[in-house]
């Protein structure tokens, strides 16, 4: 159930940081408000997983997919540039993240 909630946290971050692209620096109402509450989602979902979850593997999951997704995002659908050193940089992220869950954990 952990990783359900985390990936709440995850989905609701990655539509609250879209939705603030589209909200033109907050100038646009509905963009605007969709950040504010998949933000707060996000954090109450997160929140929530810390119960149960190491906050350094947690945090790594929610940041890295989440930077990792929408990046992507980015390239496919806003516009933004696709070169190997993006591409790169996203799968670094990855490994990133990897690396520090395959580290286990330590009571």
């Amino acid at each position: 159930m952990v990783y359900v909630t985390l990936a709440g946290a995850i989905l609701a971050e990655i539509l609250a940081t879209t939705a603030m692209k589209l909200s033109e620096g907050f100038s646009k109402l509905w963009p605007s408000v969709g950040t504010v509450a998949g933000y707060l989602v996000a954090f109450v979902l997160l929140a929530q997983t810390l119960k149960t979850m190491n906050v350094g593997t947690a945090y790594a999951i929610w940041s890295g997919a989440g930077t990792a997704v929408v990046a992507a995002i980015g390239m496919l659908f806003l516009g933004e540039a696709v070169t190997a050193a993006r591409i790169g940089g996203v799968l670094l992220v990855i490994a990133g993240v990897v690396v520090l869950n395959l580290g286990g954990t330590s009571h």
